[in-house]
């Protein structure tokens, strides 16, 4: 039987900032890509770059929300003023 060998310099928990997170993914493209990591270490590096993906993928959601509600309350009337090219409070 099988049992699951511990991670081993691998970071359980999620990256400090979207930055560090990307930094850390690319490395472990890197490694990967190399051919160097051996089978074990190679499913361990895939574990955690699935994991980091998934947290850009929230991070990236979570901006992504915050703009829609920018362009709703503040850009818009912006852009209809610039339609016109008036002043309209005149």
């Amino acid at each position: 039987m099988l049992t699951a060998m511990p991670k081993k310099n691998l970071p359980d928990q999620p990256a400090a900032s979207f930055e560090q997170a990307m930094e850390e993914l690319e490395l472990l493209v890197e490694k990967m890509e190399s051919g160097a990591l051996p089978l074990e270490a190679s499913l361990d590096a895939y574990k955690r770059g699935a994991e980091l993906v998934k947290y850009c993928a929230a991070q990236l959601e979570r901006v992504e929300q915050q703009v829609k509600v920018l362009e709703g309350e503040m850009l818009t009337p912006f852009e209809d003023d610039q339609d016109d090219g008036e002043d309209q409070d005149e």
